[in-house]
């Protein structure tokens, strides 16, 4: 049995935590914030096993030169970041070719494959409530569009993905909550979402602390170390003694491996969301204009509307025009919808180049974990990655492959 602190009380550390406890240890969670009030408070919802694609495709560089000159794009830079973001930039390009997709694309669906199974482990009595296996709709406003996706539906057929391709006609019979904007829709019934997701992660939190585990309000600055271990981590509120550390900080976590030595090319891609009323005819899954680049989710209070990628840095304050874009978008697409935002957000998706999250042991402490980087899946990937940590700290086999994730690929 080992003393464990886990950094990061969103969804990937509740799960890692979650699943070591099941193995017998001792965990404590550390964070400056509640659980799952993070980045892990806002996401559109989405599980999908068959989300397998790369944010970095061939041609991503003409599309998003046309993206970032428009403030109101899925995808813009600003400027005066833009220095700061050139190296991790140029390495998601270099992700975006084609010899390396097959290879992402497979490993991104071994993370999600079994995220519905995994979490209905954690979660218990509560998975029936908060966990809907509803299907997902990707939406093609033209047949243009949908030829454009191309690579998309390959990569998914190529991995076994179950999908079928629906007229407009039977996209408004699977969908009446539509508006008639859309030529062609592809159906994934594996997929679904999750109706809440900061109660998935306070639920896991709550059952965390009734078995023993501890929630610490504050943040982790260093680590203490002996004989090329860490031995204690080094908080806002004293040094606290360890065994083993898994670093699932979010955004902030290659700022914590830098203490360690390690250079990870993290950036955040601040995502946003709006809460709308939900509309008189409510969607019954998780709709996603591929257009828009956004995903439309109804939720316990309402309709959110979640998307876009920003990259500003940690410390820039929310883009008011970027919330408020999110809102007029969904209002194309639903007709009748009125009323005003119940809640704007905005939050730090921590991305690494190549899509791929980092998960493993450091290559310089070995009782030092990396569970960090899963971007705009991190809710997708969130279970599997905190069975994996447990494997791997545990020495057994591990649930899948942790290659494609290692910290030193980069």
């Amino acid at each position: 049995m080992a003393n464990i602190a886990i950094i990061g009380a969103g969804v990937i550390g509740v799960s890692c935590a979650a699943f070591l406890q099941r193995d017998g240890h001792n965990v404590t969670i550390y964070d400056p914030l509640p659980p799952g009030e993070g980045c892990s408070f806002g996401n559109a919802g989405s599980i999908g096993p068959g989300s397998v694609v790369p944010l970095s495709t061939p041609g991503i560089v003409r599309q998003a030169a046309s993206w970032i000159t428009d403030p109101d794009s899925p995808l813009w830079i600003d400027w005066r970041y833009l220095p700061r973001a050139v190296p991790w930039l140029a390495r998601f390009i270099t992700a975006g070719a084609s010899p390396r997709i097959n290879g992402i694309a497979k490993a991104l669906r071994l993370l999600h494959a079994d995220s519905f199974e995994n979490y209905r482990t954690l979660l218990g009595v509560d998975a029936k409530s908060l966990l809907h296996i509803s299907g997902q709709l990707y939406l093609y406003e033209s047949d243009a569009a949908f030829t454009k996706d191309a690579l998309g539906r390959e990569l998914r057929e190529a991995l076994g993905i179950r999908s079928e391709i629906l007229s407009a006609d039977e996209v408004r019979q699977l969908e009446p909550s539509l508006g008639p904007r859309f030529a062609k829709a592809m159906y994934l019934p594996d997929s679904g979402h999750c109706s809440n997701p900061h109660r998935l992660v306070t639920t896991i939190a709550e059952d965390i602390t009734r078995n023993g585990g501890r929630f610490v309000r504050a943040s982790v600055k260093d680590f203490e170390l002996e004989a090329g271990q860490v031995r204690a981590v080094v908080t806002d509120a004293g040094s606290m003694p360890c065994d083993t550390v898994v670093i699932a900080a979010g955004a902030w976590s290659h700022r914590l491996a830098g203490r360690l030595g390690l250079k990870i090319p993290l950036e955040s891609l601040r995502g946003y969301h709006v809460m709308l009323p939900m509309p008189e005819k409510a969607p019954k899954r998780p709709l996603y204009p591929l257009a828009a680049k956004i995903m439309m989710t109804p939720m316990e209070h309402g309709l959110r509307i979640a998307g876009t990628a920003e990259i500003a840095g940690l410390d820039a304050p929310m883009n008011e025009r970027r919330a408020a874009a999110l809102g007029k978008i969904a209002k194309r697409y639903f007709p009748g919808m009125t009323g005003e935002p119940i809640s704007v957000w905005m939050g730090h998706r921590p991305a690494t180049p190549d899509s791929l999250p980092v998960i493993g042991a450091s290559p310089r402490h070995k009782n030092v974990m990396l569970a960090f980087g899963h971007g705009q899946t991190g809710l997708i990937g969130g279970s599997t990655t905190g069975l994996l940590v447990s494997d791997l700290v545990a020495g057994r086999k591990p649930t899948i492959d942790p290659h494609p994730y290692r910290a030193n690929r980069f």
